[in-house]
């Protein structure tokens, strides 16, 4: 896709790098995806090796990116905010063979790769990459191989792969292609400040980028009002977000005095969307939010609000073209229009399963439909509205965070004899993690010092922002811990 691109408008800019300034043509990206996929083939990566990719919104991640896959590897996208036991046990599952990464993250790589064996790249050493081979791979690379293993947390909370094809991940970059008025072209400047390593951001925001010879304004780091700055000085067309990003703008004093005409088309995933933000957003710069639902296993897209004329305040729209989607009950039969049901969804950018777990592979599958674990409704107008999880998940900020890895490293304090973990709505975030903790007898301590305790185990983002010390904690006959009755205290 890449090298069609650069053959086809090989002089366009493909990135402007927000914090450099720099500009990177298409034919930059091309000649440079081209230097690390020689120096990963000189260094022993073969078709279908694992490499592991962390680091933040810079430009070497795009060049890693399709080097690793033009060198007929499988990118394993690292999330920049893991700790370096989490980062471990990504590398030691994938069983990558070499990690790419660059500063501040890589001293968590190298220390975690230490562990596994496994074999970095810093960005420091990029001439080094560079030099290791001469001629560029050209492995025999079909729609049915693998070219992403992104990670994402399972019920018992450890990371799990979910396998995507390179036909995945194409056929949900066409499925985007083909809503209604929502196509990106050359003429478009797309914001890039998700982040890369998240699906979101890998397939939909550089993925339409560099299939379509657009042009990307890419973003370090999202704040608030440089990121206004950006889009009103770059006249950029296409905003990607996450419903913080939204939700931060509204927020900012002045806002309206952003000018943001030039955006034809503004799109949030990841989490759900407030329906105040919508509306506020529209009233402040003019311009419609067009929500989207998906998943890491579907590549990401499944619906969009834009599917529509007009979006629905809480919906999320309807399939894309090519997607089967079905609202099921427990015994899988079609619900009646109204009625809450798991969504179930068939099409090619649906992923192959789990990297080495069957068993969590055949139970999210019945009969070809994949089972999202969502739950939804749909109205007499095919309007889909999330109204709950099958599973405990919480979303922060976009990011999927189970409660059972949370209360795993809280209890890993000598102190805790119990420990349960919920969501609750948070107006930046969309919701935050709060821990209710019961103390060993005779035991104290502070809310502060152990919110201390679990950074020291998990990303920041999945850290509890409040901790309820409390005698008991609610449970089912069963022994279960009753969150329900949590989530309301």
């Amino acid at each position: 896709m890449l090298r069609d691109t650069a053959a086809r408008v090989p002089d366009q800019t493909a990135l402007i790098v927000a914090t450099t300034g720099e500009n990177v043509t298409f034919r930059d990206l091309d000649r440079e995806a081209d230097r690390v996929a020689r120096g990963l083939t000189a260094a022993g990566v073969t078709k279908g090796d694992r490499v592991a990719l962390g680091m933040h919104n810079v430009v070497n991640f795009p060049f890693a990116y399709f080097g690793i896959l033009r060198a007929g590897a499988v990118v394993v996208p690292l999330n920049v905010m893991l700790t370096e036991p989490e980062v471990a046990r990504v590398l030691s599952d994938s069983e990558a063979k070499v990690a790419i990464t660059a500063p501040p993250f890589a001293t968590a790589v190298e220390s975690a790769a230490a562990k596994t064996k496994t074999k970095v790249f810093t960005t420091a050493s990029w001439d080094d990459i560079a030099k290791l081979g001469e001629a560029a791979p050209d492995p025999d690379v079909a729609e049915d191989d693998l070219a992403v293993l992104a990670y994402t947390s399972g019920t018992t909370g450890e990371p799990k792969g979910a396998m995507l094809t390179h036909g995945n991940l194409l056929a949900n970059l066409n499925q985007q292609m083909s809503i209604p008025e929502a196509h990106v072209t050359e003429e478009d400047v797309l914001f890039l400040a998700l982040p890369l390593f998240h699906i979101f951001g890998l397939n939909v925001t550089m993925g339409l980028l560099v299939m379509n010879g657009a042009k990307g304004v890419l973003v370090e780091r999202f704040e608030p009002v440089p990121a206004l700055n950006l889009i009103q000085q770059n006249k950029v067309t296409v905003v990607f977000g996450a419903p913080p990003m939204y939700t931060a703008w509204c927020a900012t004093p002045g806002a309206d005095q952003y000018d943001l005409s030039s955006v034809r088309l503004a799109i949030s995933g990841a989490a759900p969307l407030p329906a105040d933000v919508l509306r506020d957003f529209r009233d402040i710069f003019g311009v419609e939010i067009y929500e989207g639902y998906g998943l890491t296993e579907t590549a990401p897209t499944l619906t969009s609000n834009r599917m529509t004329e007009k979006p629905r305040a809480g919906s999320i729209g309807k399939p894309l073209p090519g997607i089967e989607m079905r609202v099921m009950d427990e015994d899988g039969n079609d619900v009646e229009l109204g009625d809450p049901g798991e969504i179930v969804v068939k099409g090619p950018n649906v992923f192959k399963g789990y990297w080495h777990r069957d068993d969590e592979t055949e139970q999210v599958f019945r009969d070809g439909w994949f089972r999202t674990g969502d739950i939804a409704v749909q109205d007499e107008d095919g309007y889909l509205y999330l109204v709950d999880r099958k599973r405990d998940l919480i979303i922060v900020s976009g990011f999927n965070v189970f409660p059972s890895e949370v209360e795993a490293a809280l209890l890993q304090n000598p102190l805790v004899a119990e420990a349960a973990v919920v969501g609750q709505p948070h107006p930046y975030t969309g919701e935050t993690v709060k821990a209710f903790v019961v103390l060993e007898p005779g035991e104290e301590t502070t809310e502060a010092d152990m919110i201390e305790d679990v950074q020291l185990h998990l990303a920041r983002f999945k850290c509890p922002t409040s901790v309820e010390i409390v005698a008991s904690l609610p449970h089912l006959l069963t022994g279960k811990v009753l969150r329900r009755a949590l989530r309301a205290s």
